[in-house]
């Protein structure tokens, strides 16, 4: 009699490990994941990743340019101005802002006295 509930209580106990296995299972795989914002468009076409709270392209560049900046500050914002504007273009507003931008890069010259270039690349981010 003894051995017969024992054995009764060990079969409802793996009864019962069994039913509870597949629920605590799911529950220790269940990760929190922080979902991206969804990318459309022509930005969908490159390679993206995370960089801090910033999804930016991850080996694509943009360029931007300028001539003839009475400073170098002027010339500065002109380059800026124009990778911003092509980037807009192509990918929206949003993609579009260089202070959120990745490897920035910008050389100036001014091969004139008053006269100010300057060249830049960047990877677009958001």
């Amino acid at each position: 009699m003894i051995l017969r509930s024992a054995c009764s209580i060990l079969a409802l106990g793996l009864i019962a490990v069994i039913a509870a296995s597949p629920a605590d299972a799911a529950k220790k795989k269940k990760r929190v994941v922080r979902a991206a914002p969804a990318v459309t468009g022509l930005a969908a076409s490159h390679d993206l990743r995370m960089e801090g709270n910033r999804i930016c392209f991850s080996d694509h560049y943009h360029y931007g340019s300028s001539m003839g900046g009475r400073t170098k500050r002027a010339a500065e914002i002109e380059a800026i101005k124009s990778w911003a504007g092509f980037v807009a273009f192509e990918y929206g507003n949003e993609w579009a802002n260089f202070a959120k931008s990745g490897s920035k890069s910008m050389k100036c010259t001014a091969p004139y006295q008053g006269s100010w270039s300057c060249d830049l690349s960047a990877r677009p981010c958001r």
